[in-house]
Formats: structure tokens, sequence, C-alpha cells
């Protein structure tokens, strides 16, 4: 996907590689590969999270990296791999970190002009088997906040529930759909988005909207990692969004905590608490002074998938692999 490292490059961003063999788990949790490192444990990285806002510290004003990316999640739904190819980026700005999610858009703007101009052959060859229609899309693209997003979920998505409802007449449909509409139309402002959700909600943007790529803005914070920054106005939001297409996640971004006592007072806030005594170093590169600074990680196989709505992510990986699957 030549249009995405060409165009960073003209925005000032510079190419890093960081390790993927890691001392600790940089996203938490146990969705890590472990492995033997001389005697000691190490892991696959799941993300160069840490690593890129380091680098940022040492005057890399604007980084990304194109690179393999590990989670050990035990799952085998149509858009998760233990292995698959990330591009991450993250930047300083100057005045507010919606700066970070226009490069964001700007970004995707710039690889789907690419894909469309550059690749028409490989996509109409693509959708000789799976047809689909054109992404729609455009700059600047559709932005929610997530409170904003939940009440359209609520209101417009319970709708096209019952107009489904309506039209079943399979009776275990019926009870699916009746079960969705009381769980739609009771969701909370903050409560937490699920696939069905997230499915739900893509439908009623493109119906509405006439879009297929959007943004949601304002994440609760209680969802999001420990270096997240909270929103200034309102502590129970955060500066982190999510970006969707057709209906899907494909990337997750935030401003990230630059303050290391704010960091550390983050950390032993949540539940349970993060002991950060492991990446020491990643607190000590704040010390000196930092600037602020946000960004994101973008699936690119789940880019492709989303971009040619393809049924399964393991339809654009060449080697795919999932917790069933090591060979070849």
């Amino acid at each position: 996907m030549p249009a995405l490292p060409q165009f960073l490059l003209s925005q000032g961003f510079t190419e890093i590689h960081t390790p993927k063999l890691v001392g600790t788990a940089s996203e938490g949790g146990a969705d890590v590969f472990a492995v033997e490192y001389f005697g000691r444990k190490a892991y696959l990285a799941q993300s160069p999270q840490l690593y890129k806002q380091m680098a940022l510290m040492a005057d890399l004003e604007r980084v990304f990296e194109v690179a393999p990316v590990f989670r050990s999640e035990n799952s085998l739904t149509h858009r998760h791999m233990c292995e698959f190819v990330g591009l991450d980026m993250e930047m300083c700005f100057h005045e507010h970190y919606s700066e970070v999610l226009d490069m964001m858009d700007r970004t995707f703007n710039a690889v789907f002009d690419g894909l469309n101009s550059e690749y028409a052959s490989e996509q109409a060859a693509v959708m000789a088997q799976h047809p689909c229609p054109p992404l729609r899309y455009k700059y600047p693209c559709l932005k929610f906040t997530y409170k904003e997003a939940m009440e359209l979920l609520r209101v417009k998505g319970t709708a096209k529930l019952k107009g489904m409802l309506a039209a079943a007449t399979d009776e275990r449909e019926k009870a699916k759909l009746e079960e969705r509409i009381a769980s739609v139309s009771s969701h909370g402002e903050l409560d937490d988005l699920g696939t069905e959700d997230e499915k739900l909600l893509g439908l009623v943007v493109a119906e509405e909207h006439g879009q297929d790529f959007y943004m949601i803005d304002k994440f609760p914070a209680y969802i999001r990692p420990f270096y997240t920054m909270p929103d200034p106005d309102d502590p129970s939001l955060s500066n982190s969004y999510d970006i969707f297409i057709r209906g899907e996640e494909v990337t997750s971004g935030a401003q990230r905590i630059h303050d290391p006592q704010m960091l550390l007072a983050r950390a032993a806030s949540m539940d349970p608490p993060v002991d950060l005594t492991p990446i020491q170093a990643y607190v000590d590169s704040f010390k000196y002074g930092a600037f602020p600074h946000a960004g994101g990680g973008i699936g690119l196989e789940r880019l492709v998938m989303l971009f040619c709505a393809l049924p399964n992510i393991r339809k654009s990986s060449l080697f795919p692999r999932d917790p069933r699957r090591l060979s070849p």
C-alpha cells in the first residue's frame, strides 16, 4: 500500500522501526505471546505504542511504522488475526489533539484516493468474486462524539430493528430482534459499544448520511488504556477516538498522557492498578519535558477487507495466522 508511507513522509513524518521482542506487555492484559529470552520472559510486541511515544521525546515530532503486530487473542471472528501488519503513527500537536484526528482523516483519504486511482484493475478482479458498492467517503469525514453516536444508535438503530422485526417471519429471528431492540433502546450514553452495535450504527450512518467512513470521538475513559488523556472538561470521557469503515472499527487512537506524575496517578487509579515498574524507561522519557501528542494504529489487512467489503480478513492476508492456523 505505497500511498500510505508516501503520504506520511510528505507530511513530515519519519519512518522508524521498533523492537518486536519486548520486556512487558505494552497494551496490558493477557493477550500476549510469551517467549523464552535467555533465561527470562519476553513478549512479542502487541504494538509499538511505548516506543513511538519515546521517539517523539527524542525530537522526532512525527513518526510512523509499518510492521508486524502480534495479539494472542483466542478469537475466530471474521476480522481478527493473531499476526497482522500494522501502521502505527504518532505526532506532537500545537493547539489541540483534533490536529491529529485531521491528520488521520487526511491519511485515510489519501489511501482511498490512491487505491481508486492506482489499483482499479485489482479492484475489478476482487469485485468479480466479491461484488460491493464503492466506498463512500469525503474530507473532512463525518465526526460524532461518543454521546452523539449512542443517541443515533438508540433512536435510529431501534427504529431500524423494529422495521426488520415487522418484516421477519421466522420465530427465532423475531426473538433475536426483540432482544436486540431491548438492548439497543436502553443503551446508555457511556455504555461500551459492542461489535453488533458497531454494525448497526454503521447501517444507520450509511442510510442517514450516505457515508461509509466516519470517526467517533470522546470515548468513555473507563474503556481506554491507562496512558489515555482524560477529557479536561469531563473526566468521565477521554481524548480518544475510533475510526470506522462500513460499520467496523479499523483504528483506535488517543491523546497520550505526557506528564509523568499524571501518568503514575492514572496507572494507580486503574482497576486493577497498573504497575509501571517494568516500563520505567517509558515514564522517565517524559521527565525532561514533553510535547502533547497523540496517535493511532491501523490494521492494514482489516483496512483492505473493509475497503473491498470482503467477508473475512483471511482473504486479505497471504498467510493468515489465527488460533488454528500455524501452517504454511
